[in-house]
């Protein structure tokens, strides 16, 4: 399903496990499908002049920028860097092949670990119901 979008000869390579694959789309497919298997709701950042943050999510009462990588470069993410550097974030995410590290307020994470990405929200306390006027 993740590949139906792309020509016959990607697909090729792909099944014969080529190394010369982009797989960024894929990866922001599965990322995508996990936040919101996770109860998140999925928004992203689009600037012309600065480029794309993937994912933008609601953590813990914060909003959380998340970066998709499938290469090398994973900690060029010249969009996330002015969004970080524009606004006030605690944490940013970068998701690659990579190991676990963290660069000032970036933290990056191999991809599969996106699945222990909790949704915590805040419920407000509700008062109990006051059933004393039903007679059983």
């Amino acid at each position: 399903m993740l590949t139906s979008a792309y020509g016959s000869a990607t697909i090729l390579r792909l099944l014969e496990k080529g190394k010369d694959i982009n797989c960024g789309s894929m990866f922001e497919n599965a990322i995508a499908q996990e936040l919101t298997a996770h109860g998140y709701k999925n928004y992203y950042f689009n600037s012309k002049k600065h480029g794309e943050v993937d994912f933008l999510v609601e953590h813990n009462n914060e909003l959380l920028p998340i970066e998709v990588k499938s290469g090398k470069d994973y900690q060029k993410h010249s969009a996330l860097s002015y969004f970080m550097s524009t606004r006030q974030f605690n944490n940013a995410i970068v998701l690659s092949n990579f190991n676990v590290s963290k660069k000032d307020k970036i933290i990056y994470l191999p991809i599969y670990m996106i699945m222990f990405i909790e949704k915590n929200e805040v419920i407000e306390k509700r008062k109990p119901l006051n059933l004393s006027a039903l007679s059983l």
